[in-house]
């Protein structure tokens, strides 16, 4: 029987194994993919230490995965055929039914949703077996490396920049220039805001204006609240970081009715003071990342204004390699595998 590699993690905190498994089949309704790029995102820690709740092992990580269709179970819609290369994010699978769902409100999915690498086996793999309501069609001639973590910290990113309120011309500040952050920098230069970057030390200004900011703010320096008033008060601010008093720092900040969106996932709270919303009718507001369709809207936008992931690349059996450079913050900016012609 053909095999293929699969990185896979067998109990909770377990190591990265490489290990030889069959090539699967794909049953009704789900398609195969020859993977072509795999990103590695820090989300993958809830496989990798097994935090997610029901969490079933093995497991095989991955949610930002780039490939090529080469099979198709029964029922795949026609608008997928073997041959195209495809896109599966964290977002794979919601009911359609329940009343989030019917209100278009995937992420509150009451049945659960299905996430690519947690409730199903992920891109860390040769092969990978994904349903087809995750697949996002990739743009032609866009390189699977350069696509793959815009499946979740492009899409991320990009899904709260649009939808946080702000039109073009307006302030908009991305707190944190690393994974994220640096794609957001570019999505919302090329969005037509008026681009701030908010980052620690004086040494990250020139990567800030090389990536679209019009402006920098060194938050180790100097009030970032302070200094986006000085500009005319923010309508926006993407928080990236993972730092709750950090993200609460920006809030005095914000214009009238300015919105703090926060995408990195602290696990310490967001000290804000009450006045500071009340006056300024101001609000904090979290965004989940998004579904296919948005995905798919993602790579497009990219393609066609020169949205780049700046990504270090392993093969494939060096993941265990490449997931501890993830780990260490080190990495410029995404780490991303990339397997086998």
């Amino acid at each position: 029987m053909p095999s293929m590699r699969t990185i896979q993690i067998s109990r909770p905190g377990g190591p990265l194994e490489l290990v030889e498994r069959p090539i699967p089949d794909p049953p009704a309704g789900h398609v195969r993919l020859k993977v072509r790029a795999c990103g590695i995102c820090h989300s993958d820690v809830l496989t990798v230490d097994g935090t997610w709740p029901g969490i079933q092992f093995p497991r095989v990580p991955g949610h930002e995965v780039i490939g090529v269709i080469d099979a198709l179970g029964k029922d795949v819609p026609p608008r997928w055929t073997v041959g195209q290369q495809v896109g599966v994010g964290w977002h794979a699978w919601h009911c359609g039914y329940c009343n989030p769902c019917r209100r278009n409100d995937y992420f509150a999915c009451h049945t659960g949703i299905k996430v690519t690498g947690i409730a199903f086996d992920g891109g860390y793999a040769d092969f990978m077996i994904a349903p087809a309501t995750a697949l996002a069609l990739t743009p032609a001639g866009m390189p699977a490396v350069d696509s793959a973590p815009l499946m979740c910290a492009g899409l991320t990113t990009f899904n709260a920049l649009r939808n946080s309120g702000a039109k073009p011309g307006d302030l908009v500040a991305i707190f944190g220039i690393g994974g994220l952050g640096h794609l957001g920098i570019q999505y919302a230069a090329r969005m037509g805001f008026r681009t701030a970057a908010i980052a620690r030390g004086a040494d990250k200004a020139a990567l800030a204006k090389q990536l679209g900011a019009a402006h920098y703010i060194d938050s180790a320096a100097t009030d970032p609240a302070v200094e986006l008033t000085k500009l005319g008060g923010a309508a926006a601010v993407l928080a990236t970081i993972t730092n709750g008093s950090a993200m609460a720092s920006t809030i005095g900040g914000l214009a009238p009715r300015g919105r703090l969106m926060v995408i990195g996932a602290a696990n310490d709270p967001i000290p804000v003071p009450p006045l500071a919303l009340i006056m300024g009718e101001r609000s904090v507001t979290g965004w989940y990342s998004g579904a296919s369709i948005d995905a798919e809207e993602t790579l497009a936008f990219s393609k066609q204004t020169g949205v780049k992931s700046m990504n270090e690349v392993y093969p494939l059996e060096r993941a265990k390699e490449a997931y501890e450079r993830m780990l260490s913050g080190d990495a410029r900016f995404r780490v991303v595998l990339k397997m086998a012609d």
